[in-house]
Order: structure tokens, then sequence, then C-alpha cells
């Protein structure tokens, strides 16, 4: 068996210089209604993403937050990275206000999550329980698949004041903060995904939508 590097491994360097980095967010910022998400298949999603450093100006890092959670509203979803709207920025927003079902929130410890603006988050995990649940991405659109991943996290992250913060995160939460920070490390959902429960949306909606897994694994053949 060979070895698998961890999807992270293999992403390369952003080729966006500081200037090129402004000058795109200064285009999508002029330009007029929301900015279309990136698709997979663009070669941001497949980048590390610069940190953060001052490559825009305060008043155009609050803008550039403010348009990303506009984005993710309206399209809907619970967290958007900058790459995915051809950002290669550590930046990222997440919020969770969604009504769910008691069933659902119980089995899957789903949560309200409040709005995060967090810049170069780092995250790892706190202790050894995993969670696996069927997952989607804005940049993969009319897809989901289940992923393995920490109940428990420590994410640490500059907010949009400067100030460095740690917080813990657990259950529902804790797979939005690793979904969204994978994102910046050029790293897709479907790098850590069962393969095998891979389904569109219309077929999950039909037959997979159960809150948990159990069907599905059987059905379908995976994590046996």
């Amino acid at each position: 068996m060979t070895h698998q590097p961890h999807p992270e491994a293999t992403s390369p360097a952003t080729d966006y210089n500081p200037i090129r980095i402004r000058d795109a967010v200064r285009r999508l910022l002029d330009a007029e209604g929301l900015p279309p998400i990136v698709q997979a298949g663009h070669p941001v999603l497949r980048q590390l993403a610069a940190p953060y450093d001052g490559q825009i100006d305060d008043a155009e890092l609050t803008a550039f937050l403010e348009q990303m959670r506009a984005v993710m509203h309206d399209a809907p979803g619970v967290g958007l990275a900058a790459p995915q709207l051809g950002i290669p920025l550590q930046l990222a927003v997440l919020e969770d206000k969604y009504p769910v079902d008691p069933e659902s929130a119980a089995v899957r410890h789903r949560e309200q999550l409040e709005f995060l603006a967090v810049i170069n988050p780092q995250y790892r995990a706190l202790g050894t329980e995993t969670a696996s649940f069927y997952e989607g991405c804005l940049s993969v659109s009319g897809y989901q698949a289940v992923v393995t991943r920490h109940r428990n996290v420590e994410l640490r992250y500059t907010n949009s004041a400067g100030e460095p913060v740690e917080e813990w995160f657990s259950g529902w939460q804790a797979r939005i903060v690793q979904h969204e920070t994978d994102h910046l490390q050029g790293v897709l959902y479907l790098d850590r995904a069962e393969l095998r429960s891979l389904s569109s949306n219309a077929e999950h909606s039909a037959r997979w939508s159960a809150p948990e897994i159990d069907e599905a694994r059987r059905s379908l053949g995976f994590l046996r």
C-alpha cells in the first residue's frame, strides 16, 4: 500500500502577489451586484491562500468581509472562504442560523452559530472523537458526500478588529470550521470524503436525508 499524503500537502502556494490580490478584491467591490461563487476546477480553489497581512486596507477588508457574508446568505450557505470568490486570501465567514428539525439537530449536534469573520485561521483536533455525516459545498454545486471530521476542534484566528482569538467548537459548528479552513489550504471536502457516498442533491433529498447515515452506508457500500 502506498502512502497517501494529506490533501493540503499537494496544494501549491498561490501565484498572486499582493498587488494582484488587492486589485482583484477592488474589482469585486466595484462591480455591480454580488460576485459569483467559483466552482471546482478553478485553480484558486487548489492553492494555498496567502496569509492576510495588509494586502487590502482596513476599509476594504471590512467591505470585502461584508460582501462575503452577503454572498453566503444569498447562496444560501453556512460558510464561505475568500478563494470561493476567486481571492486567494486566508479569510472566511461562518454563520448558521437556519432552522433545523429537532431530531436532525440532536443527531448532528447542530446548534446555531453566530456570525464569525476569521482571518488566518488554523484549527487542531481536541481529542480523538470523529463524526461522519453528509455535507456539501457551494463550490461543488449539486452534490453531497459523507465526510468524517473531528467532533471537537480549537480554532485560532485573528478577528476583524485585529485581535487574536482562540475558540473551541464542537459538533456541526466544528464541521463548518474545518470545511471553511480547509478551503484556505487548497482542500475541498471531496478530498476527505467517502467517494462511494457521493450523491446528487436530488438523490440525497430522495434517499439519504435522514439524520443518520446508516442506510446510505449499507446501500452505497462505504465506511464498512
